[in-house]
């Protein structure tokens, strides 16, 4: 990659109308020339739902195993959700701020907010690999525990970080920002707003928190960096330190809209799988309202002559959606201030009012001990951690050795898009990584049964 040099901003408060960006990643020099600036944040979510990647995550676990007789949520059902809540988000909080705080931003993209934080939410699981995060986890301890951890003195420190630290946030920004092989340069050639507000760990991977998260590759680096800096994106890394930015104000809605979807969604999944009663539903769900409004939910039930427990389920879900997205821009406007001096610390969800942040925390906790550590989720994730770490072994050994008969066998089931036969070690190890995270669940498992001689071919 060509060296670029880029004037770093030090502003000490971002700027909304800086921050709103329709410039492309690759096609800046044809910027001047489009006029419809309104409809560019539509064709990211266009672009986006059209997309292979997209389409994959209908065969890509969300918690549970992908459906049998009983559908449950898989992670294109759970994006769509995502994406309908953050444009919600999105939407009410450029009407509150218009409305309360910034009238100057009437007639401006800033009123585009809702469709950005959209787009954004569909692309947010992109790079997760098959098998949620215990794929995930495959990928990062086959390089620190296991035949992989003979690579670190072949690499670079800043790629073993990568690799070791393998996250499904930062493989997203790849996947839409990386020129592979056949495409054009910038990749999905998404708008600045849209890439930043996926960017939920704006930092380098050495820069990693204690999870271990991060948002964007080394290889990707330059891209975070032009984006960032264009748009006035606060760099909180001095000189010879760790990437490090603050985070675009739209990534709070993303986080929020997800944080919503999956923690109220894995508990109608839940009652649906028969892990939870509908009474222990009903009262984790009638816990975020006060007595007054709760009695009114149940007194519209008994109105509305909802009889089967599962749409009862679904009434109050709603309820709790409606209300959390209420309190998120809540504490989106009465923060906004903090949010773009980057000192706002946390998430939104954890910043609501009382009731209904302990609500969710009973939520979270009861998810961790009956729900995450049900016999079906550990089952897929032992098998998934298995199948995933066999593919990296049997890959990884592959590029090694890529002059041994079985090795071609297997590179030659690669897509060209990947530059597996590059002579660089460090590009070939990262296109074995896009390939196996790109698999579907499904697909892994294929692969895995097939090169290790469990199926054959029906011919």
């Amino acid at each position: 990659m060509a060296v670029s040099f880029f004037i770093r901003t030090f502003a000490a408060v971002m700027d909304w109308i800086q921050l709103i960006s329709n410039k492309r990643l690759g096609q800046e020099h044809r910027h001047t020339e489009r006029h419809d600036d309104r409809t560019e944040f539509k064709r990211d979510y266009d672009r986006l739902i059209f997309s292979a990647p997209f389409r994959r995550l209908q065969n890509k676990t969300q918690v549970f195993p992908l459906p049998g007789s009983i559908f449950v949520h898989n992670r294109l059902t759970h994006s769509l959700e995502v994406a309908s809540v953050g444009m919600s988000l999105g939407n009410d909080v450029a009407q509150r701020i218009i409305q309360e705080k910034r009238p100057e931003l009437r007639g401006t993209m800033f009123e585009q907010i809702g469709q950005i934080v959209s787009t954004a939410c569909l692309a947010h699981d992109l790079g997760n690999p098959p098998f949620g995060h215990s794929g995930e986890k495959a990928i990062q301890t086959f390089f620190t525990e296991g035949a992989g951890n003979a690579l670190k003195s072949q690499v670079s420190p800043e790629f073993w970080d990568d690799i070791t630290h393998f996250e499904g946030n930062a493989n997203a920004f790849r996947l839409l920002t990386h020129q592979f092989k056949g495409r054009r340069a910038g990749g999905f050639v998404m708008t600045y707003s849209t890439l930043a507000s996926i960017v939920k760990y704006p930092y380098a991977s050495s820069a990693a928190s204690k999870k271990g998260k991060f948002g964007f590759f080394q290889s990707e680096r330059e891209y975070y960096q032009r984006i960032a800096d264009e748009m006035g994106i606060i760099c909180k890394s001095k000189e010879g330190e760790p990437l490090r930015y603050a985070r675009h104000p739209l990534v709070y809605l993303v986080e929020a809209a997800d944080d919503i979807c999956y923690e109220i969604m894995d508990l109608e999944d839940a009652h649906k799988l028969k892990i939870l009663t509908y009474q222990e539903t009903e009262d984790l769900l009638l816990g975020f309202f006060d007595e007054e409004n709760k009695q009114k939910i149940l007194r519209r039930i008994r109105d509305e002559e909802l009889k089967d427990p599962n749409e009862k389920v679904v009434y109050m879900r709603a309820c709790v959606i409606g209300k959390l997205e209420n309190e998120c821009v809540n504490t989106f406007v009465t923060h906004e201030d903090e949010i773009l001096n980057g000192t706002f610390e946390g998430s939104l969800i954890q910043h609501i009012n009382e009731l209904q942040r302990n609500a969710y925390e009973r939520c979270a906790k009861l998810s961790v001990e009956r729900i995450y550590r049900s016999r079906p989720v550990l089952d897929v994730e032992l098998s998934g951690y298995k199948i995933m770490a066999t593919l990296m072994e049997q890959m990884t050994e592959a590029v090694m050795h890529p002059d041994r008969y079985y090795s071609q066998q297997l590179i030659d089931r690669v897509s060209s898009q990947y530059d597996i036969n590059s002579k660089d070690l460090e590009t070939r190890i990262m296109a074995v990584i896009d390939y196996i995270a790109g698999m579907t669940d499904i697909y892994a498992l294929d692969v895995y049964q097939k090169i290790n001689g469990i199926s054959l071919p029906i011919v």
